[in-house]
């Protein structure tokens, strides 16, 4: 690279500078106050009921500014010496692989970065100044100085596009794959994808019992002990049993592999569907139940034990007895002679032993003798080598066991054990009936008949329990070991078992190199190294190097002679770990990295120049670039005021403001939307206080609830008005005076409520019926006194009389003349009950009664102006003094007095 030509252009511009001073302009954000006028409801009748209200709210402005900026003229600029006429570049840190192109800036060879030039190029460049970036794929890394590509395990190609061929995997694709019946293997790591039906890791194996199919994950179906195919999963059913999953037995008659066979039971036998065998009905025996049962059994298999006594013989089938001439009885054992006694007519006695004697035969006298003896007269002891009934079965004891006469069991000599004495103690036991245990270790033999042990090779001692002695080996310890350079002697067959790094058939010759470990097998394995220890395989690494086999740089912090050399590089630098030079992280420089960068720069190399941050604690952060606002302030220039909920610095405390209060985008603290208070608005308006900051009083009555943001009052039930003053309006009642009264007759209805209060002579929910007869009066509480058929008003309870009688209560006898006159009929007053009393009399207290009406009359209108919400009744007056009522009317001066 020509070098020269660039750095030429380079010097001329950097020295015909001029210093001089010009203005920017330039734009910048703040949170601007402003004041928000918002309405609430209040008791100011004038404005409608509504009141302004203020609070300070903020809003992101902006406004311009002017900067004034310098530049130099005439001089080198910052970072130039003068040499000559021309103004040289001047870097603090000496450019290790590189040149000096502007101030601290080192144009680096090809493969070289960091600040001097000192720092191989990261893993994504390469060339100089690592300028050029790799186009290596699939993870493979470049060559930092000529960009080739070394190709991650199981690529190829010269950028690592492709993948290994077909049977090929690893590095460089130079290992054949070795999986088996038609699996592949994977080309990065050659590990086999198995078809299906085969597993294992080189797919060699068929699938496990009970799965088949691809990755043999799927189950098989088959039944009653069937097997699948490891491919296909098709069921192989054992004998006796048919269908697709082996779910079916063979039919009746048939058994065996794919039910081929026929069965061939006799006499009622059913054959097994998987055996064959047959199952005999009761009474027969034998393979094919050819046979009937032995003599002595009979029934179902042939397991039931003949009950027949004294020679009789049982039927095969269900067990009935044939007795003998001489016996009787269901199962022959009774005698026809007395015991002792026999012949013809029982006129013999018995000859036997009858200490030793079953019985005596009732005809022919013959004795039975008991178990263990014999002789015409059961009195003499079985033969040697005999046993049981008669003495007729010969003992099996053997190696010279006692028999017992009655039971045939064998007495064992030491030594031998079992139920003829045939089998010699099992290993580790000895003496009588084997009950002894031996003390002999290490597999050592012991004799059967007295427990001495006979040592193996490598041991000795009484008990086989002490290894021979460190040089010998053999039975009874009576060779010597040859072995050298610390082997061990097997004390068994003197073979020696070399240390680490030595070989040969008595350990003399040490690992040739490359080779380590026991008998020299292992393969040294290094990198970076010189050679191996022959006996732990330990690599020599190189200075840089590090890890088992040398191919792993040094840590971070660490580099020299196996890595054991720390890093002076500090905040963060890392250094190269074969002669420790430091790479600085971002944001720091110098030889040891520990100064930052200077104000308002930042990043690798410091570098970066740092934007223009307005509302930040100074100049951005020297390894990030990023500014960092007051509070209140976000973007990355600090420009915009926190959003809406959030607030402090950088934005991230939470606002804790409820009930939609606004947050101020400093502090946090909280404007509390109207009827509400507290640090966070949690908290309503206490009764009876309502607006911003709960600073207005209710005016609400009877029972109201007061809006918490505006004041306006929500009535109770039965009141209505703005400050909920008024009663509902008549024939109406319930919340928000909403429903209408269903009373009737003239009945009041509560406002609250809506019941009705029902005048005098009706009832009902709405006052709708009139008093049934017989009762009268509010409430239709009273009873009527008339009698004699006479009617009763069902208001004031006044009687009407049948023609014939009078009196209030119509209980008087009244005369023709009388019933002409009306008045007779409804006369309010008592009068005399004489029969002397006349006409002119009732008329007189007639008209006392009327005038008494018209005064109760007077006072009752009186009472009825002074209700204001009551419901005048409608009382209509003629000239002829008539009552007129929706539901009740009479004529006539004398029925005035129906007024309540």
């Amino acid at each position: 690279i020509n070098y020269s030509k660039y750095l030429n252009i380079f010097l001329f511009n950097v020295f015909y500078c001029v210093s001089f001073s010009y203005a920017v302009t330039v734009q910048e954000s703040y949170a601007h106050p402003f004041d928000q006028i918002y309405y609430t409801r209040c008791t100011d009748i004038l404005n409608w009921f509504k009141c302004t209200r203020h609070r300070i709210s903020y809003k992101t402005a902006y406004r311009r500014g002017v900067r004034t900026m310098y530049r130099r003229r005439s001089q080198c600029c910052p970072g130039y010496f003068e040499s000559g006429d021309l103004c040289v570049a001047l870097c603090s840190e000496e450019c290790v692989h590189g040149r000096c192109v502007s101030p601290d800036t080192c144009q680096c060879e090809p493969g070289w970065g960091g600040l001097d030039c000192s720092s191989g190029c990261e893993s994504d460049f390469w060339g100089s100044h690592c300028s050029n970036r790799c186009q290596c794929q699939n993870g493979a890394k470049c060559n930092p100085i000529t960009g080739a590509c070394v190709c991650t395990d199981g690529y190829q190609g010269w950028r690592c596009e492709e993948p290994c061929e077909h049977g090929y995997y690893g590095k460089l694709c130079q290992f054949s794959c070795q999986c088996l019946n038609g699996a592949t293997c994977d080309h990065e790591t050659g590990e086999c994808i198995c078809a299906p039906g085969y597993t294992g890791a080189f797919c060699g194996q068929r699938c496990p019992s009970g799965s088949h199919g691809d990755q043999c994950e799927q189950r098989c179906p088959c039944q009653n002990g069937g097997t699948c195919h490891h491919i296909t999963g098709d069921c192989s059913c054992p004998s006796g049993w048919t269908g697709s999953v082996c779910a079916q037995p063979c039919p009746l008659g048939k058994f065996g592999i794919n039910c081929s066979k026929d069965c061939s039971c006799r006499n009622g036998g059913i054959c097994d569907h998987i055996t064959g065998q047959c199952q005999c009905a009761a009474g027969f025996s034998g393979r094919r139940c050819q046979d009937d049962c032995p003599v002595g059994t009979y029934g179902p298999q042939c397991n039931q034990r003949c009950e027949c006594q004294n020679g009789a013989k049982c039927h095969h089938i269900n067990g009935a007895c044939l007795c003998e001439t001489g016996f009787k009885g269901l199962n022959c054992q009774e005698r026809f002679c007395p015991p002792g006694l026999y012949g013809l007519i029982c006129d013999k006695y018995c000859p036997c032993n009858s200490t030793y004697t079953v019985s005596c035969h009732p005809l022919s006298g013959e004795c039975t003798c008991s178990a263990g003896w014999a002789g015409l007269y059961c009195n003499e002891s079985c033969p040697a080598g005999y046993y049981g009934e008669g003495c007729t079965l010969s003992c099996s004891c053997v190696n010279g066991a006692d028999c017992h006469p009655v039971t045939g069991g064998c007495i064992c000599g030491p030594g031998f054990m079992g139920e003829d004495c045939a089998t010699v103690c099992p290993p580790g036991l000895f003496g009588p009936s084997c009950m002894s245990t031996c003390s002999c270790h290490n597999h050592a033999s012991c004799s059967a008949v007295d427990g001495s042990c006979i040592c193996r090779e490598g041991w000795q001692g009484v008990d086989c329990s002490i290894l021979c002695s460190s040089g010998l080996w053999g039975l009874d310890c009576n060779q010597s070991c040859l072995c050298i350079n610390g082997a061990a002697c097997d004390p068994v067959d003197g073979i020696c078992t070399c240390s680490p790094g030595w070989r040969g058939e008595h350990c003399e010759e040490s690992c040739p190199d490359g080779t380590y470990g026991l008998e020299c097998r292992e393969r040294c394995d290094c990198t970076h190294a010189n050679g191996c220890d022959p006996v732990s395989g330990y690599c020599r690494c190189y200075p840089g190097w590090t890890g088992i086999h040398c191919d792993n740089v040094c840590p971070q912090g660490f580099w020299g002679p196996n890595c054991s050399v720390s890093c002076s590089c500090q905040n963060g630098g890392s250094c190269s770990p074969e002669d420790g030079t430091c790479v600085c992280a971002p944001g720091y420089r110098g030889t040891s990295c520990k100064r930052i960068c200077s104000p308002g720069f930042y990043g690798h190399r410091c570098s970066q120049s740092c934007p223009q941050c307005v509302h930040s604690t100074g100049p951005c952060h020297h390894v990030t670039g990023h500014c960092e606002c007051l509070s209140g302030f976000t973007g990355s220039l600090c420009n915009q005021v926190c959003p809406s909920g959030r607030y402090g610095r950088a934005c991230l405390e939470t606002c804790l403001c409820t009930n939609n209060g606004t947050c101020n985008p400093i502090d946090g603290s909280c404007q509390c939307f109207p009827g509400w208070i507290g640090e966070d608005c949690s908290h309503p308006c206490p009764s009876g206080h309502w607006g911003p900051d709960c600073l207005n009083s209710c005016n609400c009555h009877n029972g109201a609830q007061c809006s918490a943001y505006d004041g306006e009052c929500r009535c109770s039930p039965g009141w209505t008005g703005l400050y909920c003053t008024q009663r509902c309006s008549s024939g109406f009642y319930g919340r928000d005076c909403a429903e209408v009264c269903r009373c009737q007759n003239g009945a009041d209805c509560d406002h609250i409520s809506g019941q009705c209060a029902c005048r005098t002579g009706f009832i009902g929910t709405s006052c709708e019926q009139k008093c049934p007869a017989g009762t009268f009066g509010y409430g239709c509480q009273q009873l009527c006194e008339c009698l004699n058929n006479a009617t009763c008003d069902y208001v004031t309870g006044t009687c009407y009389c049948t023609s014939g009688y009078k009196g209030i209560r119509c209980d008087q006898a009244a005369l023709m003349m009388e019933e002409l006159n009306p008045y007779t009929k409804i006369s309010p007053a008592r009068v005399s009950e004489r029969q002397s009393a006349g006409a002119v009399m009732g008329i007189i207290f007639l008209l006392l009664i009327i005038m008494a009406m018209l005064s109760l009359f007077v006072w009752y209108r009186q009472r009825q102006r002074d209700k204001n919400h009551e419901i005048q009744p409608s009382v209509s007056y003629s000239q002829a003094m008539h009552i007129s009522n929706p539901d009740y009317s009479l004529s006539g001066r004398v029925r005035n007095t129906l007024l309540r």
